[in-house]
Order: structure tokens, then C-alpha cells, then sequence
């Protein structure tokens, strides 16, 4: 690449779009955002909060559970300020290398936080399956080895990610499809060939959360052939109560993930709005109802935040 595309890329920008056809109330679209980006920051920052401080919830599930909201905040940090700097002041336009580093962030943050979602369907497989060896198997220092590995594997898969977009000359429509950076949006504005990017894109994508659905699917399906053979009616239902939120949590992540994967791969002719809303679904849902869906499924943690509340 000469000088002067050096210095061209360098100073190029993209142009990220809000909900096209609707400028005239971005103002009031953006309240609703703003309303739920902050109780996504609350919701797991008190999750957070109550987990550290509360010994009794020192367990592999809610250990499992901060790991979540870790991921959940992270995502919201990194891409809302993004959304609300269109919806609030029509701030478009955003450098390539701050695209890039977008695109690591959400996507490295989305491989973790798929791992986790697997790592919780394992606790809930052992507790039901397992029930006598639970505490032997999951051990704090165990624990803390998955963690690590789960961060470490959503990192690596992600790193060469903006180092691919970075190769590429930026000469067509500088105009992305959302209002923040994903690495297939970005990666269709090159005009150079994005065979490399595409497969490997591609392959990342079916190893972390194709893979890791897949291997949820199991867990659940052992879990309903251990549960059916219980006897009792009343145990049954009380074993299956203890996945509600973890499914809940699933169905949340996977489908949006996996609807904008096919969607900007496969479906040339489907809806741009839909894939906006999709967009939208996938940053801001799982963050706001996580929390919520936990703290009403399990009773102590819903009583130490109403505790917190009314102090």
C-alpha cells in the first residue's frame, strides 16, 4: 500500500446509522435506550456488588453469574456510548481504528460471555445429574481455572480480528449497518478481496458459539433424561425450576448472536431493519434482563437487593 493510502486510511472514517427514516425523534428514541442502558449498569453492578459481599452466595452458580455481568457491563460500556452519541447528537462518524477496537471488544466480550453461558449450563448439569459430587467437581480453584480459560479463549479468537480489517483498503459506501462495529459489517466496505476474513469469521463463529449451543443442547438433553426418572412429580418440577434462568439466559444471548451471524452471512435480501432491530436486541436485552431474570428466580439474591434498596 502506497503513502498516500497509508495516510488515507489513517485519516478515514466510517459512518455508523441510527434507525434510518427516523432523525426526527432520535431525541425520544434515545430515552427509552438511555433508560435501559442505565438499569443494565445498575441491575449488574448491584449482581456484582452482592455476590462479593454476600459469603453465602460463594458458589459455583453465582461465581458463574458475576462472571455474566462482567461480560453484560462490558458490552454495554463499550458500544452504548456509541448509540447514544447518535441518537443524542447525530455523532455519526467514528475513525477506523476506533471501529477496530470496537469490533475486538464486542466480539472478544461475546465469545466469553457464550463460554460462560456453557460453563453454568455444566454447573446445572452436575447439580442435577451429579448432585452427591457437586461439591468435589466444582471447586473454587477449578472455578477459577475455567474463568481463565473461558477468557483466554474468547481473547485469542478474537485478537486477529481488527488485525484482518486493518489489511483491507476502505474505497466503497463507508456507511455500517448499525450503530456500532461488528466485524461482518465492517468487513463488507472493503474493496479489497475479504476471502480470509470471511472463512475465518466464519469458522470463529461455528467453534465458540455454534459449538458451545451445541454442547448446551446436550447438557439439557441428559438433564431431561436424568429428571424424567424421577419419580416424584414435586421433585421433578423443583430440579427443572433450577434451569429456568439459565435457559432464559440461553434464549436471550443465542438467538439475536446467532440471527445477525446468518442474517449478514446468508441473507442478502432479508430487511435492514431487521437487521437493526436484531442489532439492538442483541446489545441491549441480555444486559437489562439478566439481572432480573437471576434476581427473581432465586430467592436470597432477590432479598439482599431489596434489602439494599430499601437501606
Amino acid at each position: 500500500m502506497s503513502e498516500d493510502n497509508d495516510t488515507k486510511f489513517n485519516t478515514a472514517v466510517l459512518l455508523l446509522t441510527g434507525i434510518p427514516g427516523q432523525e426526527a425523534v432520535y431525541v425520544w428514541i434515545s430515552i427509552p435506550i438511555c433508560f435501559m442502558y442505565i438499569l443494565s449498569l445498575v441491575g449488574n453492578s448491584v449482581i456484582l456488588f452482592i455476590i462479593k459481599t454476600d459469603t453465602c452466595l460463594h458458589e459455583p452458580m453465582y461465581i458463574f453469574l458475576s462472571m455474566l455481568a462482567v461480560m453484560d457491563l462490558g458490552l454495554s460500556l463499550t458500544t452504548m456510548p456509541t448509540i447514544l452519541g447518535i441518537f443524542l447528537f447525530n455523532a455519526r462518524e467514528i475513525s477506523l481504528h476506533a471501529c477496530f477496537a470496537q469490533v475486538y471488544f464486542i466480539h472478544s466480550l461475546s465469545f466469553i460471555e457464550s463460554s460462560v453461558l456453557l460453563s453454568m449450563a455444566f454447573d446445572r448439569f452436575i447439580a442435577i445429574c451429579d448432585p452427591l459430587r457437586y461439591a468435589s467437581i466444582l471447586t473454587l480453584p477449578r472455578i477459577t481455572k475455567m474463568g481463565l480459560v473461558l477468557m483466554l479463549r474468547g481473547a485469542s479468537v478474537a485478537f486477529p480480528l481488527p488485525f484482518l480489517l486493518k489489511q483491507y483498503r476502505y474505497c466503497q459506501s463507508k456507511v455500517l449497518s448499525h450503530s456500532y462495529c461488528l466485524h461482518q459489517d465492517v468487513m463488507k466496505l472493503a474493496c479489497s478481496d475479504i476471502t480470509v476474513s470471511r472463512i475465518y469469521g466464519f469458522f470463529i463463529i461455528l467453534g465458540t458459539v455454534g459449538f458451545d449451543s451445541l454442547l448446551i443442547l446436550v447438557s439439557y438433553a441428559l438433564i431431561l433424561k436424568t429428571v424424567l426418572r424421577i419419580t416424584s412429580h414435586a421433585e421433578c418440577l423443583r430440579a427443572l425450576s433450577t434451569c429456568v434462568s439459565h435457559v432464559c439466559a440461553v434464549l436471550l444471548f443465542y438467538i439475536p448472536v446467532i440471527g445477525l451471524s446468518v442474517i449478514h452471512r446468508f441473507g442478502n435480501s432479508s430487511s435492514h431493519l431487521l437487521q437493526i432491530l436484531l442489532g439492538y436486541i442483541y446489545l441491549l436485552v441480555p444486559p437489562l434482563m439478566n439481572p432480573i431474570v437471576y434476581s427473581v428466580k432465586s430467592k436470597h439474591l432477590r432479598a439482599r437487593i431489596i434489602r439494599i434498596f430499601v437501606k
